[in-house]
């Protein structure tokens, strides 16, 4: 038998809230186009702390903290990630833009790049927008893209759930960006 242990939450060496908040960030925002679940919301704040990302921005219909479904997925994060609440997309990306990010949208499209083929580059800064669970990417906001990414998909569904793909994608920028 392994003398491996699991390590206790103790053990793990986390930083606290407001350590959180004076750290280096990873400069990445991630913007929620009109995502209606509440856990999704919960799962993508708590998958933005895991990687210092520096802002969520909900947009449209996405549902705002506090509130217990979404605390009960975000495990506490959202009081660590930075957040803001923009009505419309279009005004959001457009604000992003003037920011000097990347606005990088997260959905399947005739001119959509891998994931995987897509260059990171560490001197950017990146927006990545996850749409609606059922309608995904809003139709106003298309314009405003500099480029749409997929992840590869090989089964019989033609999609992944919103708070899965985000923590791909999150996990793919922050490899390169950290």
């Amino acid at each position: 038998m392994s003398s491996t242990k699991k390590l206790k939450l103790e053990d793990l060496g986390r930083i606290d809230i407001e350590t959180f908040k004076e750290a280096k960030k990873t400069p990445l925002v991630v913007v929620l186009d009109n995502v209606r679940s509440m856990h999704n919301v919960g799962a993508i704040f708590r998958t933005a702390d895991a990687f210092l990302i520096e802002k969520i921005v909900l947009c449209g219909i996405t549902p705002q903290p506090p509130h217990r479904e979404i605390h009960k997925a975000a495990l506490g994060a959202t009081e660590s990630v930075n957040w803001v609440y923009e009505k419309d997309i279009t005004e959001a990306l457009q604000n992003l833009k003037k920011e000097s990010f990347k606005i990088i949208g997260i959905e399947q499209t005739t001119s959509s790049e891998t994931i995987t083929d897509y260059s990171i580059n560490k001197e950017e800064k990146y927006a990545l927008v996850l749409g609606n669970e059922v309608d995904g990417l809003s139709e106003e906001g298309l314009s405003h893209y500099d480029t749409f990414l997929e992840i590869p998909q090989l089964g019989t569904k033609h999609s992944l759930n919103v708070s899965v793909c985000g923590g791909i994608v999150m996990w793919e920028f922050f490899k390169y960006l950290k």
